[in-house]
């Protein structure tokens, strides 16, 4: 009610030419905020929620802010910026937007955080029909102020159609903004030189990276499902493992193999770490869909398949074309990683398929899309 109060009060201000993004993952935001940089008359603002981990420092002419925090100064600036702006990007299911209502000639731009969906989510969630009416209604504003959403694929315009309840019309098939940075030779060989100097270890063995997905209830963690035990015994002479958990997760894990096991969740760049990665062991995340980029081998730990698909639902579109095998426990991924027998054409196919529209310049073709 307050924010819409104080939303409202400032949309008596006139517009600016200006764009704001709301950044919580960040990486998207970061990509075309770079690349509207470089159009000389356009004011960039960015409202970052205090756990995004990417910095902004470096985009030119860009105002940063903290967004959804205890500085009040901060949270009337970021919305009096929300309220007269012509341009918003957004780059997760924001709860705020179910009370801006924006001007007609407002664009606001979903920069879903990724690639593709092996999970179901937004209306298509199983848990959404349990929720209380108003809660539906206010979900369902959420998703009607996204005027635009980039995709990567077909295969994602129809979830996100589904997902989100908008018409095809909505749909910018541009590509995913983050993955320009795959096709950057250069920048690569700048960060795989970086890691090295960080990750001395994988210059002498592979690397395994396990980024399993968030599941509910699992803000505090102090145990996996990996047995890390089990891996240092069978594999720690050729191999480590490197750790990402999920943003929303608190752990207190306890490295009992130092040598063997490095915790990487608080590294800002995911897809930094994938291009040192030999093997990535995941399971519902949306990690496979930039990883298959690289054509290199995933082992999909779903040791809980079955309850999963009862309870949070999969996406068929890639249940009939998992670009890797299942394993249920650790001696699974441990036999998988030894026997090392793995369909690199179904990757490729995979990759091809979710990666439709994002082939390098993705950022420059959404921004010629929407300030023409």
């Amino acid at each position: 009610m307050i924010f819409k109060l104080v939303f409202n009060m400032f949309q008596l201000f006139p517009q600016r030419k200006k764009t704001t993004f709301v950044a919580s993952f960040g990486d998207n935001i970061f990509y075309v905020a770079d690349e509207l940089s470089k159009i000389q008359d356009q004011e960039i603002i960015i409202l970052k929620h205090p756990k995004c981990p990417i910095k902004f420092d470096s985009i030119k002419g860009s105002k940063i802010y903290s967004f959804e925090c205890i500085n009040l100064f901060h949270l009337i600036i970021s919305i009096y910026h929300l309220s007269t702006s012509k341009m918003v990007f957004v780059d997760n299911y924001y709860g705020f937007l179910s009370v801006t209502n924006f001007n007609p000639n407002v664009k606001c731009v979903q920069l879903w955080h990724a690639a593709g969906a092996i999970k179901k989510f937004g209306l298509t969630d199983p848990s959404v029909k349990e929720r209380h009416n108003s809660a539906k209604r206010r979900i369902q504003k959420v998703y009607q102020r996204h005027t635009h959403i980039a995709v990567g694929s077909e295969k994602m315009t129809s979830i996100f159609c589904q997902s989100f309840g908008v018409e095809d019309n909505a749909i910018l098939r541009t590509g995913v903004p983050r993955t320009d940075f795959f096709f950057d030779e250069s920048k690569k060989r700048l960060v795989i030189d970086e890691l090295k100097n960080t990750f001395p270890v994988i210059e002498s063995k592979k690397a395994i990276l396990y980024a399993p997905t968030f599941r509910d209830g699992e803000f505090n963690l102090s145990n996996i499902q990996l047995d890390l035990k089990s891996m240092y015994d069978e594999l720690k002479d050729d191999y480590v493992v490197f750790l990402r958990l999920h943003p929303a997760v608190n752990a207190k894990l306890k490295n009992s193999f130092p040598s063997f096991v490095y915790e990487v969740s608080d590294y800002y760049s995911v897809n930094h770490l994938l291009l040192i990665t030999d093997y990535l062991i995941t399971d519902y995340s949306s990690i496979p869909f930039e990883f298959s980029l690289l054509g290199k081998p995933m082992i999909f730990f779903m040791y809980d398949l079955d309850d999963y698909k009862k309870e949070r639902g999969i996406w068929k579109e890639f249940e009939n074309e998992i670009p890797g095998p299942i394993a249920k426990n650790t001696t699974d991924i441990i036999s998988i990683i030894k026997e090392n027998n793995f369909d690199r054409n179904s990757i490729e196919q995979f990759a091809a398929v979710w990666n439709q529209y994002s082939k390098g310049n993705s950022s420059e073709t959404l921004i010629k899309e929407l300030y023409h």
